[in-house]
């Protein structure tokens, strides 16, 4: 999954920056409105987490802009900013959840995996899929009862091709789940990943869709 990370404080943003990538999450860190805004008009996330205190132009302002151009992606707003007054304008502006800081990591991961799951259509916060299971939660990864050892990058491709069975994800739309804007992505590294995928869980599981990417078939 690939979020961004809206933050204009340098130590909260190192600090958020690591849990969410330790938590296999493909992370673009920005910290002004206006960088924000251009990041949301030219790229695809899963999430945004958003300060509203941010220098050239404010959250609030970034996410009624992006509520206008019909981008339904899901917005965590975290901020300082504590009054009912607040919580209800940003709630009102777009925002899907609301936290404030300084908030605990663990419910703040608990808030995104929330809204990750409610914006793939899913109650359940564990994938489940031919005797395959994915817990986000605690990153255990099960076949048949017996758990499994996945890098960061392999779960994060597994885990994007078993929240939508039977689509076809293309190379580009994988890579985009799975980097971040400074990540080096070789030409192959798709491909790697998934080859580690199919010799730890079997070679049924992902299918190849010659021209056009990889499937979770149903």
């Amino acid at each position: 999954m690939r979020l961004l990370l809206v933050e204009d404080d340098a130590m909260i943003g190192e600090s958020v920056l690591h849990v969410l990538r330790t938590e296999h999450y493909a992370v673009d860190w920005v910290r002004d409105g206006s960088l924000a805004d251009e990041a949301l008009r030219s790229e695809q996330y899963d999430l945004v987490l958003l300060d509203l205190g941010l220098p050239r132009r404010n959250g609030l302002e970034v996410l009624r802009a992006l509520r206008a151009r019909r981008n339904t992606t899901p917005v965590l707003v975290a901020t300082a900013r504590d009054a009912v007054e607040d919580r209800i304008a940003g709630l009102d502006a777009g925002a899907d959840d609301y936290v404030v800081k300084p908030y605990d990591t663990d419910e703040l991961l608990a808030r995104i995996r929330a809204l990750l799951r409610r914006s793939a259509g899913r109650a359940e916060p564990v994938f489940e899929h031919k005797g395959v299971s994915l817990n986000p939660a605690t990153h255990e990864a099960t076949v048949h009862g017996q758990a499994v050892s996945l890098s960061a990058r392999e779960w994060a491709v597994l885990e994007a091709l078993l929240a939508r069975p039977g689509v076809v994800l293309s190379r580009a739309q994988l890579e985009e789940k799975l980097f971040s804007w400074k990540d080096d992505v070789s030409s192959n590294a798709v491909e790697v990943y998934i080859h580690g995928v199919r010799k730890k869980l079997g070679n049924d599981l992902i299918q190849t869709v010659r021209g056009l990417g990889y499937v979770v078939p149903k």
